[in-house]
C-alpha cells in the first residue's frame, strides 16, 4: 500500500526503458491498428498479468519475449509518439518531476522508419506529454537517452545520432543488452567520439556480469554513470550479520580498490530494486545492496527499469524500500537529490529542480533540509 507521503514526494528517474513501460491497453489498440496478431492475451487485465508473470518466471527467454511484443507495436511514428506521450503522463501522475527515458532507435526500423524519424517521433511525444502534464498540474521535465545494443554494430551511428539531437530533447547515450560476452570495450569508438563531442553517457554494467564490466565501463570507456551497478558489492567486505544501515567503512566494512574509486569519484549508480530481483541480481528488497550502499554514502539512485514488466512505479519502488528495508522519507529525499545531481541536463536546470521543486516538496512532507 503506497502511503500518501510517498505518493506525494517529488521523484527523479534516471533509468527507465521506453519499451518497458507501455500501457497494456495501448499495446492492444496499437496491435489492432497495425494488424499484429502475436499478442499472448486479448484483454487488458490478462495481458498485464502475462507481462508480469513472464518477467517473474525465472526464464530469460520468456522475459525477453515480453519485449518482442512491445517493440512490435513501436514501429510507426504514430505509435512511438503516442507511447512517448503516455510515458510522460504516467510518470508525471506518479510524482516524477524529472525523467530520462531510454530506448534503442535501431529497434524501431522494421516498417521502414529512419533513425531520425524514430527520434523525432519520440521527442514530439515527450513534448506533448510535458505540455499535457503541466496543464494537469503535474509538471515534468523528460528527456531521452539513445541506446545502442551491445551485441550489434551500430553504436557509433547511434552515438552520432545522439549528438545530432542533443539540443532537441536527447540528453545522453547508453548501451544495453546482454553483458556476458559483449563487453563495453567493443564500443570504444563510440565512447571516444562522445567524449570528443562533450556528450555524456551511461553504460549498463554490473548487473548480470560483475566487477569486470564495471571496471571497463568506468576506466576504459569513461562512463559518467553505471546502469544498475549492483555487483559493486562484490568488491566490498562486511562483517557477518551486520545491519546494512549500520555499515561504516573502517569499522565493519572494507572497500576494495574499484569500490573505493566508485565511491570516491561519486559515480552514480542507477539501481532498480524490483527489476534486479527479477533478473537474479538481488534476492529481495530487504537484502538488496542499495541499502548497504546508501549507508556507505555511494551515490545511489532509485529507478524503475521496466515499469510494465515489473508492475512497478517510482512510488512503488520507494514504498518497498520503506516497508522492507527500513528507509525513511529523508533517505528518499537524499536519493532523489542524488539523481538530480547526476542528471544529464545542464547544471542550472538541475539546480533549479532541486531548489524549487524537490527540496520544497519534501519540506512540505516534514522532511528537514
Amino acid at each position: 500500500m503506497i502511503t500518501d507521503e510517498v505518493r506525494a514526494a517529488p521523484k527523479a528517474l534516471l533509468h527507465d526503458h521506453l519499451d518497458g513501460g507501455l500501457r497494456p491497453a495501448t499495446i492492444l489498440e496499437l496491435a489492432e491498428q497495425i494488424g499484429y496478431a502475436g499478442l499472448p492475451a486479448a484483454d487488458v487485465d490478462a495481458l498485464d498479468q502475462w507481462f508480469r508473470e513472464s518477467a517473474d518466471s525465472g526464464s530469460l527467454v520468456r522475459y525477453l519475449e515480453t519485449f518482442d511484443h512491445t517493440l512490435a507495436v513501436m514501429q510507426t511514428e504514430e505509435g512511438l509518439r503516442r507511447i512517448a506521450r503516455e510515458c510522460a503522463l504516467d510518470l508525471a501522475a506518479d510524482g516524477v518531476v524529472y525523467a530520462e527515458s531510454r530506448y534503442a532507435p535501431e529497434q524501431h526500423l522494421e516498417n521502414g522508419l529512419t533513425l531520425e524519424q524514430v527520434v523525432e517521433a519520440v521527442n514530439a511525444g515527450f513534448r506533448e506529454g510535458e505540455a499535457e502534464a503541466a496543464a494537469n498540474g503535474t509538471p515534468i521535465r523528460i528527456v531521452s537517452l539513445l541506446t545502442a545494443m551491445r551485441h550489434a554494430a551500430k553504436s557509433r551511428e547511434i552515438a552520432e545520432l545522439a549528438v545530432a539531437y542533443r539540443d532537441a530533447g536527447v540528453a545522453g547515450f547508453d548501451i544495453a543488452g546482454a553483458e556476458a560476452g559483449f563487453p563495453p570495450t567493443r564500443h570504444l569508438d563510440a565512447f571516444e567520439y562522445l567524449r570528443r563531442e562533450n556528450m555524456r553517457f551511461t553504460i549498463h554494467a554490473g548487473e548480470a556480469f560483475g566487477l569486470p564490466s564495471i571496471w571497463e565501463a568506468i576506466q576504459w570507456c569513461g562512463a559518467a554513470r553505471l546502469g544498475h551497478g549492483v555487483r559493486i558489492v562484490d568488491d566490498i567486505e562486511s562483517a557477518d550479520g551486520i545491519d546494512p544501515n549500520d555499515a561504516v567503512v573502517g569499522e565493519n566494512v572494507t572497500l576494495g580498490r574499484l569500490s573505493s574509486f566508485v565511491r570516491d569519484a561519486r559515480v552514480p549508480l542507477e539501481m532498480c530494486p524490483s527489476s534486479n530481483i527479477q533478473t537474479g541480481a538481488a534476492d529481495s528488497i530487504a537484502d538488496h545492496p542499495i541499502t548497504l550502499l546508501k549507508a556507505l554514502r555511494y551515490r545511489v539512485t532509485v529507478n524503475t527499469d521496466n515499469r510494465l514488466m515489473s508492475g512497478t512505479s517510482m512510488s512503488r519502488e520507494m514504498q518497498l524500500l520503506v516497508d522492507e528495508a527500513g528507509w525513511s522519507l529523508s533517505d528518499l529525499r537524499w536519493v532523489t537529490i542524488n539523481a538530480m545531481k547526476s542528471a544529464f541536463i545542464p547544471f542550472d536546470e538541475r539546480l533549479a529542480i532541486i531548489e524549487r521543486i524537490i527540496k520544497p516538496g519534501y519540506a512540505a512532507l516534514g522532511v528537514p533540509a
